[in-house]
């Protein structure tokens, strides 16, 4: 099959055979299709949109371009959690060692974060020594012998993905609905799963700020999960604030940690109550109990009992990092910094948030990358004391912004306070955390 005749053919509109769509993918590896053939392939599907059928093709052809993993000699049932990412959304942490403390094997393959979203595996390596980068003989290793592991794709894992994203980002086509389903259910079935929980986000730091769209690509992610045998849920929850109160990446694990010690304040409240209903749902998905009740009763227990913690350290340790850090998450603060406060200039309620600002705001003083390859301080952060619907007083902190001397933090934390809306009357509603729950 000739590339220009499945690229004329989506770009005017048709249907691509399930065989087109292997051949792009198989090219794509190969090196057959040129990059410009593929970016080209990708923009058509950007304009014309895809089928579910064509959707589901692709999902599967992107799977199967490189490793199944399978773990079968594992008698644990496998389940795992995606987020669409956004502003101190750091719930993976919490969640993998409660769902492996209530008998449910997690092989979470994570990714970093970009622009103004944090990366999961970001946070990992704030923890002196931890490795994320495990051949799939050690990842198998960890799973075993503690219940979950955590690393990032491999090159055996999904690698038209790899590809087809970095040409996706290069071309402004990184916003397709059927390019982000495709992207991102190909990396997680690579991982032998039987059940998936998505946790898509919208909101002001959401990836898709827009409810609808977002809602579109949750039933989209959840009919691709189940066309491929997976029992797939996927949640809707706000992103139109920074999620609990720590964003950045020692400042997140030292909120997770504070949560599994039963240590955290209620600022980390949305943090807890995400991560137990997410747990509890790849619980439940998994057949292991019979009911959401009974899971939510479970993994509620492993919480408070500290075996979830107790998971947490043998996961820190058996991946190369310091366990000291769960009896003194201190540990994880970098005394070094600068404290900047960010102050409000108006005596009011906080209305709304812009959380990509926020986050923006943190990456630009080396808390986050715009660039694949730019390096990460994980000390640098920032503490939000002020949620919506709170009333403030003139002077009063928004939040705390921690940076390295000589950073421009006055600039920083100029950028985060204009992200901060006050008003004289309190918001007619505070957004709500968990709005639709979409199981088909």
């Amino acid at each position: 099959m000739r590339p220009q005749d499945i690229i004329r053919r989506k770009r005017d509109g048709g249907e691509l055979s399930r065989e087109e769509i292997t051949s792009f993918v198989a090219g794509v590896v190969s090196g057959a299709w040129a990059d410009y053939q593929a970016s080209a392939l990708l923009m058509a599907v950007y304009l014309t949109g895809m089928t579910t059928g064509e959707m589901e093709a692709l999902t599967q052809a992107m799977l199967r371009s490189g490793e199944v993993l399978d773990f079968s000699d594992i008698s644990l049932p496998k389940a795992d959690k995606h987020s669409t990412g956004g502003v101190g959304d750091k719930t993976s942490l919490v969640i993998a060692p409660l769902v492996a403390a209530c008998g449910v094997a997690v092989p979470m393959i994570s990714g970093r974060g970009l622009g103004h979203t944090g990366g999961t595996l970001d946070k990992l390596e704030a923890i002196p020594g931890y490795r994320v980068h495990l051949d799939l003989a050690e990842f198998r290793r960890v799973l075993g012998g503690v219940g979950y592991a955590m690393m990032g794709q491999t090159a055996e894992i999904a690698p038209a993905d790899k590809k087809l994203y970095a040409l996706r980002d290069a071309t402004e086509t990184v916003e397709s609905i059927p390019l982000i389903v495709a992207s991102i259910m190909s990396k997680k079935l690579a991982a032998g799963l039987g059940a998936l929980v998505l946790d898509v986000k919208t909101g002001s730091g959401a990836f898709m700020r827009d409810e609808g769209r977002a809602r579109a690509l949750a039933r989209a992610l959840v009919r691709t999960g189940h066309s491929c045998g997976v029992q797939t849920e996927a949640l809707l929850t706000d992103m139109s604030q920074p999620l609990g109160a720590a964003v950045g990446n020692a400042n997140e694990v030292q909120e997770c940690i504070l949560i599994m010690r039963g240590e955290a304040g209620e600022e980390a409240g949305d943090v807890r109550e995400l991560s137990l209903e997410l747990a509890a749902r790849m619980v439940a998905l998994s057949g292991s109990v019979a009911s959401l009740d009974e899971a939510r009763r479970e993994v509620g227990r492993a919480l408070t009992s500290g075996a979830a913690l107790e998971r947490f350290r043998r996961n820190v340790e058996a991946q190369g990092g310091d366990p000291r850090v769960c009896d003194d998450p201190s540990r994880l603060s970098d005394l070094t910094t600068r404290e900047v406060r960010v102050e409000s200039e108006h005596a009011g309620y906080v209305v709304s948030v812009d959380a990509s600002e926020v986050g923006r705001a943190v990456a630009s003083v080396g808390g986050g990358r715009a660039r694949v390859e730019d390096r990460i301080d994980p000390a640098v952060g920032y503490t939000a004391r002020a949620r919506v619907g709170q009333q403030v007083s003139a002077g009063e902190p928004f939040g705390l912004l921690y940076c390295r001397p000589g950073s421009d933090s006055e600039a920083a934390a100029a950028r985060i306070r204009a992200a901060y809306t006050v008003g004289d009357d309190a918001p007619g509603q505070v957004p709500q955390l968990i709005k639709e729950v979409i199981a088909q």
